[in-house]
């Protein structure tokens, strides 16, 4: 005889549409009945896209009908409107635009994009900000070097760190050295939201959002309830990185945020000494993706010590070597951001 127990277990093999996460931890489930071999499931799903709900129902009935002793499924799904959902997606505070900057996969220098591509933004002339929405894994603090702590005005509102005229707000500036952030999902969504919400970002025309990797709670937060401007999906030549570039450009497009364009990363060495450019992961990857997804590509980043070695100093390499090759990449990107109506 099955139990309760069982569906659920069963039902955390099927996936949010476009995320990583299953519908029982998302906390879609709501009631489970069960009546000799009939199975009745209780969902409640908040979008704007009406084929979500049923993809979430088909998959549900194939896994429950898969089980031994079913005779009958029936999935019902309450839907809610994104917009009446608990705050609705809606603009920060005193930000014009807000960017998110993001990746399928970690360790393709998503945080070192988001930092160069602010700093590119802020030699243009833009008023620009940084939320570091990785709250696990900050690295913000320490790619512009701050070591200060925020403190809080008369309203009670946070005032950001600032760092080479960017406004920044991170886990890194809250926790000791090598401490680690050991919270629970409910906590990690509440700092996401106090950090875009509560922190002082005042007059800024772009805000970054320095996504964590990958498709989880933290993102699905943050796209159902922050209007963002666009997003930006930041890949690595190998294939192993552009399957996952599919995984985060189909989470934006099925929670309705445009894409803006992929910036492919690590994307070949130019050997100093003889100006021979070696493809040490691959060629073409994120060009051909980005064909393939109908999307721009944005830059190919090269693989350049001195971007680490701006980084780990607290200083982006934009604002440390402004003329050399790669802040010209970044620069590029920040001119065209400039250019393209956000609205």
């Amino acid at each position: 005889m099955l139990s309760e127990i069982d569906i659920r277990e069963a039902l955390r093999s099927v996936k949010y549409p476009g995320f990583s996460r299953d519908i029982v931890s998302f906390g879609l489930l709501k009631n489970v009945e069960i009546s000799k071999n009939r199975i009745q499931v209780q969902l409640a799903v908040t979008t704007n896209d009406p084929d979500v709900p049923e993809q979430i129902r088909q998959a549900v009935q194939r896994v429950i009908e898969q089980l031994p002793g079913v005779d009958e499924v029936q999935v019902r799904i309450d839907v809610h409107s994104a917009s009446t959902s608990a705050g609705g997606a809606t603009v920060i505070e005193g930000v014009r635009h807000t960017i998110a900057v993001a990746s399928g996969k970690g360790g393709v220098g998503k945080s070192t994009v988001a930092a160069n591509i602010a700093i590119a933004l802020r030699h243009l002339g833009a008023s620009v900000g940084i939320c570091d929405c990785d709250i696990y894994g900050p690295s913000i603090a320490l790619m512009f070097g701050g070591s200060e702590r925020p403190c809080a005005d008369e309203q009670n509102r946070i005032l950001p760190i600032e760092r080479y005229g960017i406004k920044l707000m991170s886990m890194g500036f809250l926790l000791e050295d090598g401490s680690p952030a050991v919270l629970r999902g409910p906590l990690v969504t509440r700092y996401t939201q106090q950090f875009l919400r509560q922190v002082d970002w005042k007059d800024l025309d772009y805000l970054i959002l320095d996504l964590p990797p990958g498709t989880g709670d933290i993102q699905l937060t943050i796209v159902q309830t922050v209007a963002l401007s666009g997003a930006i999906v930041v890949t690595t030549p190998q294939e192993a990185s552009l399957l996952d570039v599919r995984k985060a450009v189909s989470m934006f497009e099925k929670t309705h945020v445009r894409v803006l364009g992929i910036v492919e990363n690590m994307s070949y060495f130019l050997c100093p000494g003889d100006g021979k450019r070696y493809d040490l992961f691959g060629r073409g990857g994120g060009e051909r993706e980005a064909n393939r997804l109908g999307i721009p590509l944005l830059a190919e980043i090269p693989i350049q010590p001195d971007i680490c070695t701006a980084g780990d100093k607290g200083r982006p390499l934009v604002d440390v070597a402004p003329d050399s090759a790669v802040a010209q990449s970044f620069l590029t990107i920040a001119k065209n951001l400039r250019k393209t109506d956000l609205h």
